[in-house]
């Protein structure tokens, strides 16, 4: 097991340098008129920064080039190639609005160039197969954290939460590299969340969502199990289980209304629990909760017997089939679904939907 206190250098100055930084690129945004704007689908009433992802990824750069330890300096500087090459990609989006057309290849370039430095899941022991099913699941990774940003504090909040349940399951297993970098994610995310939390003062944007995004699918890869396929491999899938969930929703709910998968809309699962009457602050509690329970689950799992374990895969599975019930539910009782409007579509990949 790798000294437990490696990581804290890396998550103070990730945090530090986020709450520091947040205030400057507020300021930035504002000058070069990079905001979210509010409307009929927006949940906020006033224009909002939507730079602050400058500060999660200056600060979580900064962090992992001071502290990264020489062994893994290779695949540290794969992961931040990424990293950077989604920064950039985010900030352009965020000025000028770009089409998930423009978007979706340089995602999956960013997934295949990880790859072929050799980053890839051993789900099949099949090299090819294994490559591919990498690219597919890093590109809708960062796709699923992008959908997250429309809520003061809910994005930032679940990527730290994520960003905690994959350094404690990763120093269980004495996986230095992952614990490193998801104590990276955990710092820089929360450093953010202070600025962020509601009422918010400014949103991360795909700078910061596109990034944390990158960062947190290759931490699911890292993790180290059985291999070929074993039941194990869902843990991953339980830490990031909200936000698989909320774009396995909003997708098919939108499919099967008729509309296009890419149409932004009060459809999540915050925009859900928000027309149950709970307040933004109440959601956000709900979601955490959540968050917190499935990342237990994954917890317990990676470190239960094998009959155990199956047993807690079973009832985390249990629970999201319920939860998606739920949320069907309450889309049928509160939500009256809008009528598709193919010739006025506003993609949720072409910006931020702040609801």
């Amino acid at each position: 097991m790798p000294d437990i206190m490696q990581f804290v250098p890396i998550l103070i100055v990730g945090f530090a340098g986020s709450l520091a930084l947040t205030p400057l690129s507020r300021q930035i945004a504002m000058r070069l008129g990079v905001v979210d704007k509010p409307n009929q689908r927006k949940i906020h009433l006033d224009h909002k920064p939507m730079m602050g992802g400058l500060a999660i990824y200056v600060a979580l750069a900064a962090a992992l080039l001071l502290f990264s330890p020489p062994r893994h300096i290779r695949e540290f500087g794969a992961v931040l190639a990424g990293a950077t090459v989604l920064a950039l990609l985010g900030l352009i989006d965020d000025r000028y609005d770009l089409s998930w057309r423009t978007k979706l290849p340089v995602m999956a370039l960013a997934a295949v160039g990880l790859v072929a430095t050799g980053v890839r899941a051993n789900l099949f022991g099949i090299p090819l197969l294994d490559s591919l099913i990498t690219t597919i699941w890093i590109v809708a990774i960062i796709n699923a954290t992008n959908y997250l940003d429309n809520m003061d504090g809910q994005s930032a909040g679940m990527m730290a939460i994520a960003g905690f349940f994959f350094m404690l399951i990763a120093l269980t297993q004495g996986l230095s590299l992952v614990s490193l970098l998801a104590a990276a994610v955990l710092g820089s995310a929360l450093g953010f969340l202070v600025h962020n939390f509601n009422p918010s003062s400014t949103f991360m944007g795909d700078m910061g969502a596109l990034p944390l995004g990158f960062i947190l699918a290759v931490l699911a890869i890292k993790l180290e199990f059985e291999a070929p396929f074993s039941l194990r491999w869902l843990i991953p899938v339980f830490v990031l289980a909200l936000p698989v969930f909320d774009i396995n929703l909003v997708t098919w709910t939108r499919i099967l209304e008729g509309r296009s998968p890419a149409e932004a809309g009060k459809d999540h699962t915050s925009n859900r629990i928000m027309s149950l009457g709970f307040s933004q602050r109440g959601t956000l509690v709900l979601i955490y909760g959540a968050c917190t329970l499935f990342g237990t689950i994954a917890l317990l799992v990676s470190a239960a017997p094998a009959s155990e374990a199956l047993k807690l895969t079973i009832f985390g599975i249990v629970l999201l089939l319920a939860l998606a019930v739920l949320m069907v539910w309450i889309r049928q009782r509160f939500q009256k679904p809008p009528r598709s409007h193919p010739q006025n579509i506003t993609p949720d990949l072409e910006h931020i939907p702040h609801g």
